[in-house]
């Protein structure tokens, strides 16, 4: 949110239609994204017995946690941005080495990204009926894979054994 809103800042986007334009194209993706980690913690909620019992706690701190995060970052953010971020002054500012080096490794996952987009645009038919197998793969898998987070064998239970001579007391073993 803030990364698209100080763009517009930097074209010389007045800082309220800044906000309000980089909060709409993103907040589709941002709303996504967060129901998208709400729904991995689902499963969690969901499971029973005593692991369930312990682990619910977990999904429930983490689910909220993710949509206060979303509810912040769709309301909070850009109204921050539109009121802290100044638009930089004319003129370039002098890059480290660092930024030097993100930046072109950058531009080659970028231009990486543009050739395969290219070719999965070029063979649509080939990469819808990947996206099929896909899908029917991932059906015929959840109907034969069993389902649960532990298996149903585990007791729970540890056993230990302790031996010494025949003539120790109680006392002296388990004081000693």
């Amino acid at each position: 949110m803030l990364e698209n809103i100080s763009r517009y800042r930097e074209r010389g986007v007045g800082p309220y239609e800044a906000a309000v334009t980089g909060s709409k194209e993103i907040a589709f993706t941002v709303v996504s994204m967060s129901l998208s980690l709400v729904a991995v913690f689902i499963p969690i909620l969901l499971m029973e017995g005593m692991i369930g019992r312990l682990f619910r706690e977990f999904a429930v701190t983490l689910s909220a946690s993710i949509l206060i995060s979303l509810v912040v970052s769709l309301t909070t953010t850009p109204m921050m941005c539109a009121t802290i971020i100044k638009p930089e002054a004319h003129g370039e500012k002098k890059h480290g080495f660092l930024y030097h080096m993100s930046e072109g490794f950058f531009n080659w996952i970028l231009r990486l990204y543009e050739r395969s987009l290219n070719v999965a645009l070029r063979h649509s038919f080939f990469m819808l009926c990947l996206t099929i197998l896909t899908a029917i793969t991932s059906v015929y898998m959840f109907i034969i894979i069993p389902k649960g987070f532990f298996p149903e064998q585990d007791t729970g239970r540890i056993a230990g054994n302790i031996q010494a001579a025949q003539d120790t007391s109680f006392q002296s073993m388990c004081c000693a």
